[in-house]
């Protein structure tokens, strides 16, 4: 063993911060659970109200298992992904500043859900070169405490680490949100110079696998200064 590594400061490690990354992990994968539970219900719920409307904008909902869930929204696909590992934030994130992390530092580390917005043709015309967006990111702690980092205009609540515990209510809430965006946030035209050159093979692979790039800001910067830390 290393000089100065003792079999002492490992045990240290392992029963002090490895068990707080899987207290972390269990509280992330309970609230994806809890966010597929509100995917299936808010299918249902809206099913019935648009089965005498137009079946071709019926939701979808589909349980890709532990860490991935998706729902089709009319023309879009909403994805969740629940990342297996657990994050601490850089030195230089607003987190640090509060006082809720400067009590207690090991609050600051956090599993993370996040949400991202494809085009739903994406997927069933096999376009493997369309861009999907991150919509949103849940962030979850130790304490069950939580935010979420979003768009600016989606009408992410949630902001603030040590306000809120997650919960059924909560997840509603974000679903909602997140689906209202999706559906606000449209395909716009790309522009002119963005599109104006194509290749023999993008033409060829267009014909047979429909493969020329779609996103729904294509050509168009999508800020990150935009997004609330």
């Amino acid at each position: 063993m290393k000089k100065g590594i003792s079999e002492g400061k490992i045990l240290e490690t392992l029963t002090g911060k490895s068990t707080l990354k899987q207290q972390i992990f269990d509280n992330t994968s309970a609230a994806f659970k809890l966010l597929k539970e509100e995917l299936y219900l808010i299918t249902d719920e809206l099913n019935k109200k648009l089965v005498n409307v137009d079946p071709r904008i019926m939701l979808q909902f589909q349980d890709h298992g532990e860490f991935n869930a998706e729902l089709k929204v009319a023309g879009d696909l909403l994805f969740f992904n629940m990342h297996s590992n657990i994050f601490q934030f850089d030195r230089d994130h607003e987190i640090w500043k509060t006082d809720y992390i400067k009590d207690d530092p090991l609050a600051g580390y956090s599993g993370i859900i996040n949400m991202y917005n494809f085009l739903a043709d994406s997927f069933k015309y096999n376009r493997t070169e369309d861009l999907g967006y991150l919509v949103a990111r849940i962030f979850i702690n130790k304490n069950n405490h939580f935010f979420v980092q979003g768009k600016r205009q989606s009408g992410f609540n949630y902001t603030t680490m040590g306000a809120n515990v997650i919960d059924q209510k909560s997840i509603k809430e974000i679903v909602g949100a997140s689906v209202q965006y999706c559906l606000d946030f449209d395909l716009l035209v790309p522009p002119y110079d963005a599109v104006k050159l194509v290749s023999v093979a993008q033409i060829n692979q267009n014909i047979s696998d429909a493969k020329l790039t779609t996103g729904k800001r294509l050509g168009f910067q999508f800020k990150s200064d935009d997004v609330d830390r």
